[in-house]
């Protein structure tokens, strides 16, 4: 054996034609790439939104005159740009224009509280804030104590013309009453700041790799969130990775033939800003934004005027889309990479979504440390693998005991991932970044997993979300797979709670899919498939699950 293959049993899992390592240095930057495509690319459609088309050429034009408005305002390279938009054109208009003016992003989720908010803002030091009047009320209650001192106010029809944008935005504000009333006196809206800037010039300052491309939130779930510094570099490299892992899928496309992305994750999450924004970009693909993928129906409706051949997602997505009853109205047929990630996938889903639509869910994993994507199964597999598959080109992975040493293999451990995708550090927090990381340059996800003696790794959980049942381990996520695979099962999702006799005992909660679904085949059913102490002792039925606008199951707040 190889000293290459002894390190990385994994390699010769890799379809042909995917390399051992990319040339993460391609690319100067996440600006030459974004100047490339508009070279390469101009008059191709870039992204689709309600119905209208946005072809790289006019991303181009808008990002140069926002770039410049931004530079007017007297921010210059390092400066944070916060971003608080769902999945409109505008967003990857702002994108580029704060990176073409060597500015750094700041992603900002939406439909977070003034208190989220203003921690944020607190934290990046951002002092420009790009956010769509839907929310804007959530700013104006924190606005006053953070440093931001420039607000443009984008709106839904924005990019959709001047009839179809005053439509759109009419119906957004007096139909759906969207827009909750706010006071910005001094906010600039994004049409007129894209007006302004048009008759500027864009500066463009030297960026190279080693700058600050995205400050990337997390961790909000079990404490302060903190910002996870991407380097234009660490998300040049998983953009590179992610191309040569798709391509033996894509290999197949007819010459020429566009590819088409499904945007349904929210851009401003690390999954959908690389792996179809960015992805896209490179590829001069078309992503089709979908701005609210909680909204099944239109959804559909949408994606049913598109030939498409890339599907990211997460699994409650893919299965709340397959058991839809307008699921058949959309041609699944050019569909060639269903990725999941975010979340483990359940069998069961994974099962139905084969099934439905010929296309098996590619299961990977990564965090917003790893830019994301750290590990993936192979693009042609045919197969669920119940895994996370093996680490893409460039990517070392490997299992830690408490004591930072690797364990055996089969054995759990924590799953530490060394590559160019990984962060520089969180940001202004020295202390976490050397929790986080190995003396020898591996990062520590907070993962507990198994590798196999093919390379192949599997998420057994977090660390945090283990359950001490008298003394015995147990692993939600290998519940929550056996109950899904349960006819009438929705959606399931199982936490600790305290119990005097155990320690910790398992509790489970049901979403049904068959409302005659009973408490009493459901502990069957574990009883056939799970060891005694692995039971649930409390079941709980519910309409609904508690999630994040990802879609990843707030288990925390099942615990009460």
């Amino acid at each position: 054996m190889s000293e290459q293959a002894a390190e990385r049993p994994w390699l010769s899992a890799y379809p042909e034609g995917v390399p051992a390592d990319i040339d993460p240095s391609e690319y100067k930057s996440l600006v030459e790439l974004l100047d490339n495509s508009f070279r390469d690319f101009g008059p191709r459609v870039a992204f689709s939104f309600m119905g209208k088309d946005v072809t790289f050429a006019q991303i181009d034009k808008a990002s140069t005159a926002m770039g410049a408005y931004l530079q007017s305002l007297g921010l210059v390279k390092g400066d944070r740009v916060a971003v608080m938009m769902p999945n409109v054109p505008n967003y990857p208009v702002t994108v580029a224009a704060i990176l073409r003016a060597g500015m750094v992003v700041v992603n900002v989720n939406p439909l977070y509280t003034a208190r989220e908010l203003e921690h944020q803002l607190k934290d990046s030091g951002a002092k420009a804030i790009v956010i769509i009047e839907n929310f804007a009320a959530t700013l104006e209650m924190c606005i006053a104590n953070t440093p931001i001192k420039h607000v443009v106010l984008s709106a839904m029809g924005d990019m959709l013309g001047t009839l179809k944008g005053a439509i759109v935005n009419y119906v957004v504000r007096s139909v759906k009453k969207m827009v909750p009333e706010f006071d910005l006196p001094y906010a600039v809206r994004f049409n007129d700041a894209l007006s302004r800037g048009a008759r500027m010039n864009l500066m463009r300052p030297d960026v190279s790799g080693d700058d600050v491309a995205v400050l990337q939130y997390t961790g909000g779930t079990t404490g302060v969130s903190k910002g996870a510094v991407l380097l234009h570099r660490n998300v040049v490299a998983n953009v590179i990775q992610s191309d040569a892992w798709n391509e033996p899928a894509m290999r197949g496309l007819p010459d020429g033939e566009q590819v088409v992305s499904v945007c349904a994750l929210p851009l401003y999450h690390i999954f959908a800003f690389t792996i179809n924004m960015m992805l896209s970009m490179r590829m001069g693909g078309k992503c089709i934004l979908i701005p609210n993928p909680r909204d099944l129906p239109a959804v559909l409706k949408e994606l049913s005027k598109h030939r498409f051949h890339n599907f990211p997602a997460v699994s409650t997505l893919f299965n709340g889309l397959a058991n839809h009853p307008d699921f058949n109205t959309v041609d699944w047929s050019h569909l060639r990479v269903s990725l999941g990630g975010g979340t483990a996938v359940q069998s069961g889903v994974a099962k139905l979504w084969f099934d439905k639509t010929g296309c098996p869910i590619c299961e990977g994993y990564g965090l917003s440390e790893t830019s994301p994507s750290a590990c993936c199964n192979p693009s042609t597999t045919q197969t669920f693998s119940g895994t996370i598959g093996v680490p893409i080109p460039s990517t070392y992975m490997k299992c830690l005991d408490d004591d930072g040493n690797e364990v055996p293999l089969g054995q759990p451990g924590e799953i530490a991932i060394k590559g160019p995708q990984v962060m520089a550090g969180y940001w202004q927090r020295p202390d976490e970044t050397a929790k986080a990381m190995t003396p020898d340059g591996y990062f520590k996800s907070g993962d507990i997993g198994v590798q196999d003696e093919r390379g192949y790794f599997k998420v057994v959980d977090r660390k945090k979300d283990m359950i001490l049942v008298s003394g015995f381990n147990v692993y939600p996520n290998e519940i929550e797979d056996v109950v899904s695979q349960l006819e009438g099962v929705l959606e399931c999702a199982c936490v600790g709670q305290p119990d005097d006799k155990t320690g910790e005992a398992v509790k489970l909660v049901i979403v049904r899919k068959d409302p005659g679904l009973t408490e009493d085949q459901v502990r069957a059913h574990c009883r056939t498939n799970l060891t005694a102490y692995k039971h649930p002792r409390t079941i709980e039925f519910r309409p609904d699950l508690p999630k994040t606008p990802v879609g990843k199951v707030l288990r925390r707040e099942l615990r009460g």
